[in-house]
Parts: C-alpha cells; structure tokens; sequence
C-alpha cells in the first residue's frame, strides 16, 4: 500500500484551510443587517386609488371623511410596499430566539431586535397619524365601529404592532409578545383578503 506524503499531502493540506477560510463556518449566523436592513422611508404619492364601500359600508359612506381616504390610501402604500417584508422580519428574529432559548445575549440576537423593532416602530410612526384620523363610532348597542372599509383593520394593526415593538425592546420571549404578532398578522390578513389596497 503506498502512502502519500511529502509536496502532495502538503497541497492538500493548504487546499483544504482555503476552503474552510472561503466557505467559513457551516451554521454562522446572519447578520442584523442581513435579516432587517432598514426599511426605506414612505413618501405617499399621488395615486388613483379608491376605497371601497362594500355592503353594509354603502350605508356608512355619508359618514367617511375626505381625510379618511387620503389616510387609508397612505397606509395602503405602506401596506403594499413593506408590510410582508416587516412581518417576515419579525418571523426571522422570532426564529433566531426561539434557537436561542429567548435569549437576547448570544448570536447577535440584541442588535438583530434593535434592528426590527427600529423597522416596526419606522412602521408605526407613518400608521399613528394616519389610523387615528379614522372615525370611530358608537352603533346602537354601544359596540364602535369604523365607517371606512377595512379602517378597523388598519387601525388594530397600527395598535398590534406598537405591542410588538414594545416587547421586542423590552427583551421579551417572543412566548411575550406572540400573541400581539398573530393578532396584528390576523388584521394584516385581513387587509390582503379584502383586496382594499389593490
């Protein structure tokens, strides 16, 4: 059996380091800005989009403000542009803590939070003024309703996401703060499934 040695088991030997060095590790884990690069600024623009009225929404239309529609038609640019980009953010943070034990300390865990709840609370800051123009009223069981269609979605969003930012800053498990995730993810839904902002 002849063995190799010398200038080939040498070569080799180099080979092998270079690929480890080019490659690196098998399971480094991604960056904050890999995961949650931060989310461009919303500047609305003009657009012809139009809300909907919808049965039984046909019979609240009297009651919907000009300043209502310009701030659904706002939230819809937000929504179309960044919406599934921020969630799928929080997912991966979420996913991060979850093969962390929920700990903030390790794996770049506390600078990938600080990145999504930078982009969360970029998100909140252009829904607060916009959802809180919306019209909220008392039916005749006292029940409030919100006469713009899907503005009730809009507007728990904008609520549901404050709570996740303030769980993810507040180093919260995402056990924590998963609840407001899933309700704001339901309205989100709710939002795609109307096709409101098409």
């Amino acid at each position: 059996m002849q063995r190799y040695g010398g200038p080939c088991a040498a070569v080799l030997a180099i080979l092998g380091m270079m690929v480890v060095l080019v490659i690196g590790p098998a399971n480094a884990d991604p960056s904050a800005e890999d995961i949650a690069p931060p989310l461009p600024v919303i500047v609305p623009t003009p657009s012809n989009w139009q809300p909907q009225f919808p049965f039984p929404y046909d019979q609240t239309r009297g009651s919907v403000t000009g300043a209502e529609i310009n701030a659904e038609r706002e939230m819809c640019q937000w929504y179309n542009a960044q919406y599934d980009t921020l969630l799928t953010q929080i997912d991966d943070l979420d996913v991060n803590l979850v093969r962390r034990n929920g700990d903030y300390n390790v794996a770049g865990n506390q600078q990938l939070a600080h990145a999504v709840s930078a982009n969360i609370d970029r998100s909140v800051d252009f829904l607060a003024p916009r959802a809180q123009t919306l019209t909220v009223k008392p039916d005749s069981t006292g029940a409030m309703y919100f006469p713009l269609y899907q503005g009730e979605s809009f507007y728990r969003l904008w609520q549901q996401l404050s709570n996740v930012s303030a769980g993810i800053k507040g180093r919260q498990p995402s056990w924590f703060y998963g609840p407001s995730l899933q309700h704001a993810r339901r309205w989100g839904s709710k939002i795609t499934h109307s096709h409101v902002c098409r």
